[in-house]
């Protein structure tokens, strides 16, 4: 992994090209900061191959299979030594002090969001000298103040058990998840569900009447109302609706890039409106242009420009595997084909997937572990200081003051 993030390091500089003085002015204030990555995932292990191969050679099922090596890409940074040593080398190259986790499962059943939700505890429990959990924006600070870095939980739905007995009944997890230290629910997930329609739906028909119940219950609860998958009227509609801050926590302009998850120039306003914040994420198909690490900042100016720096965020929505990874996972028999998943709404020539864009050198100067860089081009680009400091973590911080404040659950 070490050698994985000097090149990337190496890419990104070869992009940004900073001068000495800029680059240690960003490099200072990254480390001096509070950095919060708004949606993000981090570094993660490599899976235990010969583990798999024993699962395929009983009979596991494809399902089965998938859950181990989620589990594994999870977990294993705690438990084996090695994978132990790059996890805490690429926190540390980060620079991150709060990262907003996708910790409980996009559109599946509440079992499956704790499986996910379980990985990250067990995670925090055992790694305590480096990353802990986060439930309220006093832990970043103390995170801050300690040298330590937080895990602050995401979930990519709102857990709906989907009995229908009432919307009462319906709404009852919000709380559930959040006592277990869930501070972030996407209201949909790139398809239509109950609450409101995706990014991917044409339709677009908008924040349901279900949708607002949520909504409001999560304001209630103390649960930030998330949109970075929703579509451009559930977003608007549940902008509206929420009488506190709320995000597009991992998206881009689409006033720069037409792509099916971006935000319009309407939203961001009706986000900015809220006292909420866009955060730019470092998806390349997202992106356009180069892909790069250029690129996801001009993003940043255009939301900057439009809003104002006081509702601009980055949630890179990206991390880093460890380069074992492909080394392991090619132990495992190769597996039969499956259909597109569910959730997978994009268009047909999107480079989402596309191994030659994901992997060239441009995209590699996206790597998670080249954060600090992100603060550098900032500097470059004329950012006060002041306006640094909240893209890259006080506006996260200040919402979280806002929406997590203690309630009577």
């Amino acid at each position: 992994m070490l050698e994985q993030m000097e090149t990337a390091r190496q890419a990104a500089l070869a992009v940004l090209k900073p001068s000495s003085k800029d680059l240690d002015h960003g490099l200072q204030l990254h480390a001096d900061a509070v950095v919060c990555d708004a949606y993000g995932f981090g570094p993660s292990a490599a899976v235990d191959g010969d583990e798999l191969r024993r699962m395929h050679e009983a009979g596991a099922s494809d399902e089965e299979l998938k859950d181990a090596v989620e589990r594994m890409h999870a977990t294993r940074v705690a438990t084996d030594p090695l994978e132990r040593r790059d996890y805490e080398a690429a926190w540390r190259a980060s620079g991150v002090t709060c990262l907003v986790r996708n910790s409980a499962e996009e559109d599946r059943p509440i079992d499956d969001m704790v499986k996910r939700l379980a990985y990250q505890t067990f995670v925090t429990d055992r790694m305590g000298h480096l990353v802990r959990k986060a439930i309220r924006p006093a832990d970043v600070e103390a995170a801050k103040r300690d040298g330590r870095g937080v895990i602050m939980m995401a979930a990519n739905n709102v857990p709906i058990p989907q009995r229908w007995a009432s919307v009462h009944d319906e709404l009852g997890h919000v709380r559930i998840f959040y006592m277990l230290g869930v501070r972030t629910m996407h209201l949909t997930y790139n398809r239509r569900n109950p609450i409101g329609d995706g990014c991917g739906e044409p339709a677009d028909a908008g924040l349901s009447d279900f949708g607002h119940a949520v909504v409001a219950e999560m304001n209630r609860v103390g649960v930030l109302v998330d949109v970075a998958h929703a579509g451009q009227r559930t977003s608007l509609e549940a902008a509206r609706a929420s009488s506190v801050p709320m995000a597009a926590s991992h998206t881009v302009c689409r006033g720069l890039r037409d792509h099916v998850r971006g935000k319009t120039d309407e939203v961001i306003r009706a986000i900015a409106d809220t006292g909420g914040y866009v955060g730019i994420c470092g998806i390349p198909a997202f992106l356009g242009r180069s892909g790069d690490i250029a690129a996801l900042l001009d993003h940043v100016d255009y939301a900057a420009r439009l809003v104002g720096p006081d509702h601009v965020a980055i949630g890179t929505d990206r991390g880093i595997h460890a380069t074992r990874n492909e080394q392991e996972m090619a132990k495992l028999p190769p597996r039969r084909r499956t259909r597109r998943h569910w959730r997978s709404l994009w268009p047909p020539d999107d480079p989402l997937f596309d191994p030659a864009w994901n992997r060239s050198e441009q995209t590699a100067s996206l790597l998670w572990t080249n954060w600090p860089l992100l603060t550098v081009g900032l500097v470059q680009r004329g950012y006060r200081d002041e306006d640094i400091r909240k893209i890259i973590g006080l506006n996260v911080l200040r919402v979280a003051r806002a929406v997590f404040r203690e309630r009577t659950v």
